[in-house]
């Protein structure tokens, strides 16, 4: 396949032709030519405000494949990373059965082989994600196993989570943990705060996220090893991971790009669609999540895609399911939030990714592969069913206008343009 992408603005770093505007060929997946103006008669893409960057990779989606493929399975789950401008995804292990043997592994990189998206499966750290025996993480390390986490379920067990640390460092694994102490929010369906109490809803207080990071803190000084925080939600959490790092501490955290842009107001409708674990906090949490992104506190914001079916959604707000779509409307929720900073911060929080997870770099030059991404922020395009790439709704931007739009992902010798 040959291609030109027209008058694109490059966004990376660690280009020789950042931030300046170019012509692009690629030919049989190769980046051959980069110019002001190439002469060129075949295929071309060209659009208002074009931009192109590294291709994105979101560390935290769920595609509930294998053993909930109502929701999601992985083609559906593939065409909706294309839709958001994702040419890597990582994968959490929740599915049935719950991704901890060498067979499920190779489940993802058999579909690989033929995908223009590349898919990075996890592998729990505790049989089941119950928390209780360790799984063999050496053995899923060595099948291929990019990181281990228990998923949308926090490693309530002290010890496993110390002899986690200690068996990792064998290979410099990443032990991935979303901070919730479950004991301190039990039956909560929002953040716990004068919302709550004038809703009449249980809360969920933001101490059992801390009190977690700070048991994982002490953990990790004493063991030793990495280990990275998932879905951030509160200032005091971002009060202790900017200390810990501070320290000299090998640790990272992300946050739900959702969090960047809702708070607990939004729940005052019981709109089941805002409903999340962990919850969306007070206004004042939010802007210290968007300032810790911008300062490099947080590392990462994830997409925290997590697809429900009709029966899970539309319920009273209490008895609905938590979670809700994040990975095709991630680029429209991050130039809303950070708008003309969005282009240096997605550049950054991928070059993290990739550094995180001890994958290649990538750069956009002469004579390297082509694995891009290419959107623009002056377009637009409609949230709604025909638009939709997922065989879930449960997102509250459904029926929205979008500011900004992903024209294509450029991966594994394909263009696919959206």
């Amino acid at each position: 396949m040959e291609f030109l992408i027209r008058a694109a603005l490059i966004v990376d770093s660690k280009s020789p032709y950042h931030l300046s505007q170019k012509d692009i060929l690629i030919q049989n997946g190769i980046i051959t030519k980069i110019d002001k103006t190439i002469d060129f008669k075949g295929k071309t893409i060209e659009a208002d405000g074009l931009r192109v960057s590294n291709g994105w990779i979101d560390m935290r989606s769920h595609f509930n494949d294998p053993g909930y493929e109502h929701r999601e399975d992985l083609e559906s789950g593939t065409q909706v990373a294309v839709a958001g401008g994702f040419t890597d995804v990582v994968l959490l292990p929740n599915n049935q059965p719950i991704t901890a043997s060498k067979n499920a592994i190779s489940y993802f990189q058999k579909w690989n082989r033929d995908s223009v998206v590349n898919l990075h499966p996890t592998a729990a750290v505790t049989l089941d994600c119950k928390g209780e025996e360790l799984t063999e993480m050496i053995d899923l390390h060595e099948a291929g196993a990019i990181a281990f986490t228990d998923g949308i379920h926090p490693i309530w067990h002290t010890d496993i989570v110390l002899k986690s640390l200690q068996y990792l460092q064998k290979f410099n694994g990443l032990l991935i943990n979303r901070p919730e102490d479950k004991m301190l929010t039990a039956f909560g369906t929002m953040n716990e705060g004068v919302v709550s109490t004038t809703l009449g809803m249980k809360g969920m207080p933001a101490l059992a996220e801390e009190v977690m990071i700070k048991r994982d803190l002490q953990l990790l000084e004493y063991a030793g090893g990495r280990i990275h925080f998932s879905l951030v939600s509160s200032q005091g959490a971002v009060a202790l991971i900017k200390e810990a790092k501070k320290r000299g501490l090998k640790v990272t955290a992300d946050v739900g790009v959702n969090h960047l842009l809702f708070n607990e107001n939004h729940l005052t409708s019981f709109e089941a669609n805002y409903k999340i674990n962990p919850p969306f906090r007070t206004e004042q949490d939010r802007k210290a999540l968007i300032k810790a992104v911008k300062e490099g506190v947080i590392d990462v914001v994830v997409c925290d895609h997590q697809p429900h079916d009709e029966e899970g959604k539309k319920l009273e707000f209490d008895l609905a399911e938590f979670g809700i779509l994040g990975l095709q409307t991630y680029y429209n929720t991050m130039l809303s939030v950070f708008e003309g900073e969005a282009d240096s911060i997605l550049e950054t929080i991928n070059r993290n990714v990739r550094n995180i997870l001890g994958l290649e770099e990538l750069v956009i030059e002469e004579g390297r592969s082509a694995r891009l991404t290419i959107y623009s922020p002056n377009d637009g395009w409609l949230f709604n069913a025909s638009s939709n790439k997922s065989k879930s709704e449960n997102s509250p931007l459904f029926g929205e206008e979008l500011e900004g739009r992903i024209i294509g992902i450029v991966n594994n010798g394909e263009l696919v343009e959206n």
